[in-house]
């Protein structure tokens, strides 16, 4: 039988697939299809959530999702070890040719706010300005009572402590996200560039994951360290307010998040970058996640349980975003995530 033309009529309903779930009487147990991702740990907490309420309704779909960062996820997708990678950022286009598995898919599935988190004992309202992140995370700054911090926060009684940077270890996008941020919003101070990894300050401390930036700051006494809003809160750290594009400060929340979606302009293949956004509701470091498949798939079950995964993901998985802290995505770029499922085939 034509392995198109039976993952074509599975997509009608005219076929049943076993990765669809549900048994018909007397049929014997379907089988279970297992979908493996890895990758953003910037998206992890939407992937869990999606998991359990996905699976529920898909008995015989099994996810499972790992961390180990944007990098990770991109290269196990490259290498065929994954469905389907979580990333926070697209492939190098010098990378491209590395996938094993021909033309990727961009699905943007969310948005949402990295953090600047801070442990400073005795200081819970703090105001940052992009220049004042930049000096501080290039170590330009290195106590917390520094006369410029103060000019920031008139009132606050900062201390006499030395500040300690904690950033990611791992190839992250969330690194990305929080260093692009700083060379669009303090071009003049900013100087370590930006990407998926950067050269960091040799006196600087360095995390595993979101998580285990998070796990320094909390920790630690005078620390400082960029972590998405859903890792922040379950870490119970205290975040501060940045200054936008339009000179307001604004702390992290989905709504400012959602702000900030408002005016992004979105290419062709569904890329896009979400920060330093315009208007004074917006937070400035939101940030873009997708998952990433490839167009052409092998096996027309999984390609059947994997699709079906993704437009939850885009659809019906968008109202769990705010449970763990994230924003949906604008109902124009849904639109086109929904459209761009009918280009995941068999080959």
């Amino acid at each position: 039988m034509n392995r198109a033309w039976l993952f074509g009529m599975a997509l009608t309903g005219l076929v049943t697939l076993p990765s669809c779930g549900g048994e018909q009487a007397g049929a014997p147990a379907a089988e279970t299809v297992t979908l493996d991702g890895s990758g953003s740990t910037f998206q992890k907490a939407y992937e869990e959530v999606a998991i359990e309420a996905f699976t529920k309704d898909h008995p015989n779909i099994r996810i499972n999702y790992g961390g180990g960062g944007s990098g990770k996820g991109r290269q196990d997708l490259a290498d065929q070890v994954v469905d389907f990678a979580g990333s926070d950022q697209p492939y190098p286009q010098a990378d491209l040719a590395g996938n094993k598995g021909g033309r990727v898919l961009y699905f943007p599935i969310l948005l949402g706010a990295v953090t600047v988190s801070y442990h400073v004992d005795g200081v819970d309202d703090l105001r940052l300005s992009p220049d004042m992140i930049a000096k501080i995370f290039q170590r330009g700054i290195d106590t917390w009572n520094d006369p410029a911090i103060a000019a920031d926060n008139p009132g606050v009684i900062l201390p006499d402590i030395p500040i300690v940077v904690a950033h990611r270890a791992d190839g992250s996008g969330t690194t990305n996200i929080f260093t692009s941020f700083l060379v669009g919003a303090a071009p003049g101070t900013w100087e370590l560039g930006s990407g998926g990894t950067v050269e960091w300050p040799a006196d600087t401390q360095a995390g595993n994951g979101n998580a285990g930036v998070a796990q320094i700051v909390e920790s630690t006494n005078g620390a400082i360290g960029y972590v998405d809003l859903s890792d922040a809160k379950a870490a119970g750290l205290v975040w501060a307010r940045v200054e936008n594009d339009g000179g307001k400060y604004v702390m992290p929340t989905p709504a400012a998040v959602s702000a900030a979606g408002d005016g992004i302009e979105v290419a062709d293949d569904l890329t896009f970058a979400a920060m330093n956004a315009r208007g004074d509701a917006a937070y400035p470091i939101t940030g873009q996640t997708w998952v990433i498949v490839y167009a052409k798939q092998a096996d027309p079950q999984k390609a059947a349980a994997l699709k079906s995964w993704v437009k939850f993901l885009i659809d019906g998985g968008q109202k769990l975003a705010p449970e763990v802290d994230f924003a949906p995505l604008p109902e124009g770029l849904q639109a086109k995530a929904i459209a761009q499922l009918a280009e995941i085939e068999v080959r």
